[in-house]
């Protein structure tokens, strides 16, 4: 069994074994695919942490795991059944069921906090609904619990285990799971080498081939397995990327349909200086996503109470394609005049935005803002559904969806957690 660590083996089967060795790629690739579990909890734990055991623990372990299978396969064929539980005596089969166990809590674990790092993510990058964040660790900003997401992954639990019956059909599942993110994964190593490591375009080519020589070789293996169950992560995928580009396209459509109404900020201001409304004593916060365009809420605030507040701060945060901004970067703070300020909060894409946090931050800075002292003004719009006209850009279907997201999306009061009882929203009909 020692000679099975020489990979002219493997090669030998895979090239005199015709269409029976490419079918095998198939079921060979699972024996190491587990890795993308442990790999999935890179963005909590760093990589060092996951290198160290992967090359120390795992990847041995693996090895005298297989190497032990395929010596009892050589003693009695007949363990083809079950050769990983028939590999221990039978006083060894409940302990083996229960480390079997754990190890199944382990991965799905793995899975479930990658989950949550990836729809923090997709929210940042403007691909997903706001959900609420919970952070669970006051020193680890990757420890974040995502309660919709929760709920979402034990439901497609009970429905793999209700439609797949058996861990062999969701094994044809996996496999097109594993191999279709190798490849995204080459795909965006690539873009990485090109775009920030400067590689020349050659070398860029050169090694990406590389890894596309296999990647695509146990991808087209899986295919086959698509009518078995393969069907499955295929589906899951179509439905995420439907919903992300429809809340993206969404999203943008909306920023245009607010866009033709924005007025220009510095002359409005420059006109509420000389014709000063009715003040009244305290802070406001206007959230604006154009810095340089008047709050949709000032607006309304202005037509329907005829009133200002004695300080007004201008918020925006923004987030970058950067996982993590310096604090001593967070926020760029700008006296419009004496009634004014613009504040612009720089957030990376594995942050999650506070608006106590924005607010402690501008105190260092000298703006003197507390939370429970000042009112905060947001723009909440009701969506019309124009229909399939050549203005809608989005099929009525389609729009209706997106509708419903937008209504089921996480308040920004929640999201950036604002005290409920600080808040005032106002907002007016869009017609997408």
């Amino acid at each position: 069994m020692l000679k099975a660590l020489n990979p002219y083996y493997g090669f030998y089967f895979a090239t005199h074994h015709g269409w029976g060795g490419f079918v095998s790629l198939g079921a060979v690739v699972l024996a190491v695919t587990g890795a993308e579990a442990l790999y999935a909890d890179m963005g909590h734990f760093g990589r060092h942490p996951i290198q160290t055991a992967w090359l120390s623990l795992v990847l041995p372990s693996l090895a005298l795991n297989y190497a032990g299978q395929g010596a009892l396969l050589l003693r009695r064929p007949d363990a083809i059944e079950n050769p990983f539980f028939l590999s221990v005596p039978e006083w060894g089969l409940v302990p083996l069921i229960m480390l079997a166990t754990a190890a199944t809590v382990i991965a799905s674990q793995a899975v479930i906090s990658g989950a949550y790092s990836l729809i923090r993510q997709a929210i940042q990058l403007g691909f997903s609904p706001r959900m609420q964040i919970r952070h669970t660790s006051d020193t680890e900003i990757g420890q974040i619990y995502v309660p919709a997401v929760n709920w979402m992954l034990l439901a497609a639990v009970i429905a793999v285990v209700l439609a797949f019956h058996s861990s062999g059909n969701l094994a044809a599942a996996y496999g097109i799971a594993a191999t279709g993110t190798m490849i995204l994964t080459t795909l965006l190593f690539a873009v990485v080498m090109w775009k920030n490591w400067r590689w020349p375009k050659a070398a860029v080519l050169a090694l990406t081939a590389v890894f596309f020589t296999f990647d695509l070789t146990f991808f087209a293996s899986n295919l086959l397995k698509i009518p078995a169950g393969g069907w499955f992560p295929v589906l899951v995928a179509l439905l995420l990327v439907f919903t992300f580009s429809t809340w993206f396209r969404g999203r943008l459509l909306m920023q245009r349909r607010q866009s033709n109404h924005d007025l220009a900020l510095l002359p409005l201001l420059d006109n509420l200086l000389a014709y000063p409304p009715q003040t009244v004593p305290g802070n406001a916060v206007f959230m604006v996503s154009t810095p340089d365009s008047v709050p949709q809420a000032l607006l309304h605030n202005l037509k329907h109470n005829k009133v200002l507040h004695e300080r007004n701060f201008l918020l925006t945060v923004r987030t970058g394609e950067v996982p993590y901004v310096a604090e001593n970067e967070r926020l760029t703070i700008t006296e419009l005049n004496p009634r004014f300020t613009r504040i612009t909060a720089d957030y990376g894409f594995k942050e999650s935005p506070s608006m106590g946090n924005i607010m402690k931050a501008a105190r260092l800075q000298g703006c003197e803002l507390a939370l429970m002292e000042t009112s905060f003004f947001l723009s909440r719009d009701s969506l019309h559904i124009a229909g399939n006209t050549p203005e809608s850009h989005m099929n009525r279907w389609r729009s209706r969806f997106f509708k419903w997201l937008y209504k089921n999306s996480t308040p920004v009061t929640d999201y950036y957690r604002i005290p409920g009882n600080r808040v005032v929203e106002m907002g007016s009909q869009l017609d997408l």
